[in-house]
């Protein structure tokens, strides 16, 4: 029997764990083909693949980033091979599975929640081994009805065989991202989030996932991504994982975590800080809202005070970057409170900050109680809400308007002085700026194009000058520093319209080559020869003071800011005065 397992991922670099688990469980009386695509992809083309491998059974891993490609994909197969039996599975289809069947007749069987015991059964039902009735978790289509089969006991995660051991996967482990788990299920019942159907925490075995960890490391592995729903739960277990990864990581290999915030104790960060190379670790933080009456609606148990110590001690560490998440459209958060929300969060300067947007999945409680707060939503994945009773659909409009801007201008990192000097000084708040800046780039139609880094700045400068009340001299200063600190060689092309005066540059050489100290005792100390001093300088001019504003003060004076470009370390900088004399 040829049996093939499949998936659509979102990226080329993503790697589907779920049928990877199927597979090792199915050996050895199955040894099925692994096929994966992505979203992208045209579905004729996976279809045609899918055709030439010739299979009896093809199973598909199914969530909400690639469910209505993958129902096109099964439809078009089954009128190509039509005696195939497809099989689906996954978070997606395990809930509503009456609605599945009933309208989509190429699905043969669901396979529901947990997959690797009732997958191999089926396969032995479809092997002629045993008789349907004996497989469990399973449900199809009988004479029109829906049949049902109870779920199998939960598996023994200690005795799973480990998915990371297949030949075919070895060239590619270094180029895609490598997802393990070291545990299965939630403590929490957050209502909008599926993990929270699943009662309890169930863990594999320790040396096992230490052996995979090493394997996949010795395999060229670079990123490793825990899907654990809260890595840390259990402190003793956490803490014996970052020591055995500090204590065995290999150069280059990044290890990421989602982690609940305000259970990590100050001596665990403590440790991390003190002990963890820089870059090992990356946290993912679901916070979510920081409106207590939203949190107690959807069960979500959260102390915002806890959870910004540990943001704050991990982020003075210096040792491990942090990715927050925030979802907009909660039950009773209006714009004013999601306003909070994200300012209360932004505060914490977070390397990266994640707008999200509540989509109202399938078997989770909030989809249940939609009608209570007035949800309304498209009922085709990923089931994102239009509005509620509190949030209408232009507030929605308005929030994600600043999801572009943010990602480009704040989590790209590409003017972190700019953006601070923004929003501390210019706007009211944080996301005042990135909702009004995102409001005026999508009006702009600057969303439907692509960007140059040059066009950021110049798009940003745009915008500000839209603003009241905005001293644009230093702020161009503030970006010019930002633009050029990037810079190993002296930019070809400069954004600014501003230049030098020519006689002034040249007096300004002149005397850095009789006297290097001007820029400083550093630059002087670095004995540039006079061919590099013009081939790798800048010399604009600049309306604040280079060493105040890294010294936290805006003082204004008329001089000129002089650039030194080093490959592979960042420009030196030091302050030239206007009328700078020998």
């Amino acid at each position: 029997m040829k049996i093939v397992l499949a998936t659509l991922n979102a990226k080329y670099i993503h790697t589907n764990l779920a049928i990877r688990y199927l597979k090792a469980s199915a050996y050895p009386e199955f040894i099925p083909e692994l096929a994966e695509y992505t979203i992208k992809d045209p579905a004729f083309n996976i279809v045609s693949d899918l055709f030439q491998k010739q299979p009896d059974v093809v199973g598909f891993s199914c969530y909400i980033w690639n469910i209505e490609e993958t129902l096109h994909v099964i439809k078009m197969l089954k009128t190509v091979l039509p005696n195939t039996k497809v099989i689906l599975g996954g978070p997606e289809v395990s809930y509503d599975v009456h609605h599945w069947l009933k309208n989509h007749a190429e699905i043969d069987f669901i396979v529901m929640g947990e997959g690797e015991t009732s997958f191999k059964e089926l396969l032995h039902y479809l092997d002629g081994d045993i008789s349907l009735e004996d497989v469990r978790g399973i449900c199809y289509l009988e004479d029109g009805k829906v049949k049902i089969h109870a779920q199998p006991p939960k598996i023994d995660l200690r005795e799973l065989a480990t998915p990371f051991r297949f030949e075919e996967d070895l060239p590619h482990l270094g180029k895609r991202i490598q997802y393990i788990e070291t545990s299965r299920g939630c403590p929490f019942q957050c209502q909008f989030c599926l993990s929270s159907i699943e009662v309890g925490v169930r863990y594999f075995n320790r040396e096992k996932i230490k052996e995979d960890i090493r394997f996949l490391m010795d395999n060229g592995a670079r990123t490793i991504k825990f899907v654990d729903r809260t890595f840390n739960i259990s402190r003793s277990y956490a803490m014996e994982m970052f020591q055995f990864l500090i204590d065995e990581h290999k150069p280059g290999v990044v290890f990421q975590f989602e982690i609940t915030a305000d259970i990590m104790r100050p001596e665990v960060i403590q440790f991390l800080n003190d002990n963890a190379p820089k870059g090992l670790f990356r946290f993912e933080i679901g916070v979510q809202s920081t409106n207590d009456l939203t949190n107690e609606l959807v069960k979500r148990r959260q102390n915002f005070e806890k959870l910004k110590r540990t943001v704050t001690m991990v982020k003075e560490g210096g040792k491990i970057d942090q990715h927050l998440d925030l979802i907009a459209g909660l039950p009773e958060e209006d714009y004013a409170s999601f306003r909070d929300t994200f300012n209360d969060v932004f505060a914490m300067r977070p390397e990266e900050l994640q707008l999200g947007f509540l989509k109202l999945l399938r078997g989770t409680g909030l989809r249940l109680e939609a009608k209570k707060y007035g949800y309304t939503y498209v009922d085709i994945a990923p089931y994102e809400i239009f509005s509620n009773n509190v949030l209408t659909f232009d507030d929605i409009v308005r929030i994600k308007h600043a999801e572009d801007v943010l990602e480009k201008y704040w989590n790209a990192h590409r003017m972190d002085y700019t953006i601070e000097y923004l929003v501390t000084e210019v706007f009211e708040t944080p996301f005042d700026f990135f909702q009004s800046f995102g409001t005026y780039w999508e009006m702009r139609g600057w969303s439907r194009i692509g960007h140059q880094l040059e066009d950021l700045f110049q798009r940003l400068l745009e915008f500000l000058q839209t603003v009241p009340n905005v001293d644009l001299a230093i702020v161009q200063n503030i970006m010019q520093l930002d633009y050029l600190q990037e810079q190993q060689f002296q930019p070809r092309k400069i954004w600014w319209k501003e230049r030098t005066d020519k006689e002034q540059q040249k007096n300004i050489y002149t005397l850095l080559r009789q006297n290097p100290t001007i820029a400083g005792e550093e630059f002087a100390a670095m004995s540039i020869t006079e061919r590099d001093l013009f081939k790798h300088s800048l010399i604009i001019p600049t309306t604040i003071s280079y060493q105040d504003f890294l010294n936290g003060r805006i003082k204004k004076h008329k001089g000129y800011l002089f650039t030194y470009f080093r490959q592979g370390q960042q420009p030196y900088f030091a302050d030239i005065q206007e009328n700078l004399k020998q």
